[in-house]
């Protein structure tokens, strides 16, 4: 008779085993990245108990919704993960190593577990995003006017950093001439 344990052929390892198994011994703090899905997942079934409970409707989303919530997304993250000037927020979790790019700055996270992991999301405007734009999401239901408004401010600052790249480039290759 087979047990439990060895179902499929091989014992189950414990969850311990399964990290260090995937890990093979690197950092990578997989109990932290559990841990930060589970306060994601938690914050949204309590944003949903909150509109339920309050008898929120849910928004219908238009293209121009989208765009906006795009454009403050992309300008919010970069502002939290890579700005000058939100560099306290990351300095308990980063290391500064100079510049990437035009008012954007070049970190390196350090610490462990939960530390490396707030680190992580911190420096990554791709991971910062996911969570900005729940939040649009959330103001769109709570407070849809005050988010449309903070929508279109970023949007349009993203749309000024672009044009100022433009601005640049032409200058560059006005000067290459």
């Amino acid at each position: 008779m087979t047990s439990p344990e060895q179902a499929g052929g091989r014992p189950r390892r414990g969850l311990g085993e399964e990290a260090e198994a995937y890990t093979a011994g690197t950092d990578h703090p997989l109990g932290a990245y559990a841990g930060a899905m589970g306060v994601y997942v938690a914050g949204i079934a309590a944003l949903a108990g909150l509109a339920r409970a309050t008898r929120r409707e849910l928004p219908d989303p238009t293209p121009w919704d989208v765009l906006l919530c795009a454009g403050a997304t992309h300008r919010l993250s970069r502002l939290v993960s890579k700005d000058p000037v939100t560099s306290p927020l990351r300095a308990p979790f980063a290391r500064y190593r100079g510049t990437s790019g035009p008012a954007e700055l070049e970190e390196e996270v350090r610490g462990r577990g939960a530390r490396k992991a707030v680190g992580e999301l911190l420096t990554c405007p791709f991971c910062t995003g996911m969570w900005i734009t729940t939040g649009i999401a959330a103001g769109m239901v709570f407070a849809p006017r005050a988010t449309r408004l903070a929508t279109a401010t970023l949007t349009a600052l993203t749309g000024s950093d672009f044009l100022h790249f433009v601005r640049v480039r032409s200058q560059q290759a006005a000067g290459e001439q």
